[in-house]
């Protein structure tokens, strides 16, 4: 942010209220899972991601989740099945991408919309190990 020609850093005192919001947080999550040591290669090179339509399918899902709008409400079973096929995942894999959302999350935005967001990535990783990877995985625990 800049304010009078000075760089500002954002302050961590606002919540996810808007789709410029979401958009951020999408956008801002996955930069850092492509650079990411562990998770860039899962998606550049195993999946072969196509970000030009991945990255809308996600604002619109987590738009619907968040902010009750209408969006996606796509199953994504059968393409992490697949990945998870010519990739094992292990929960070293979910470890760090919860890692990666929450501080995404924790960065920019505070409050109950981004408490659900941090909540609704544990269910959904859960529940993916569970009936996809076959593992049970749990949100690593948070330092006090």
């Amino acid at each position: 942010m800049r304010v009078h020609g000075a760089v500002v850093a954002p302050t961590v005192e606002d919540d996810i209220s808007s789709r410029a919001d979401v958009h951020d947080l999408v956008v801002d999550f996955y930069r850092e899972i492509i650079f990411d040591e562990l998770l860039g290669p899962v998606f550049e090179e195993v999946a072969e991601v196509d970000w030009a339509v991945h990255i809308p399918n996600l604002i619109d899902y987590w738009c619907r989740i968040l902010l009750g709008l209408p969006g996606s409400a796509q199953r994504v079973t059968a393409v992490h099945r697949h990945l998870h096929g010519q990739h094992p995942l292990s929960a070293q894999h979910c470890d760090r991408w919860f890692e990666l959302w929450t501080a995404t999350i924790d960065a920019r935005w505070s409050g109950p919309i981004a408490q659900r967001a941090r909540h609704h990535a544990a269910v959904i990783m859960a529940g993916m190990a569970r009936h996809i990877f076959d593992f049970e995985w749990a949100p690593p625990e948070v330092a006090a």
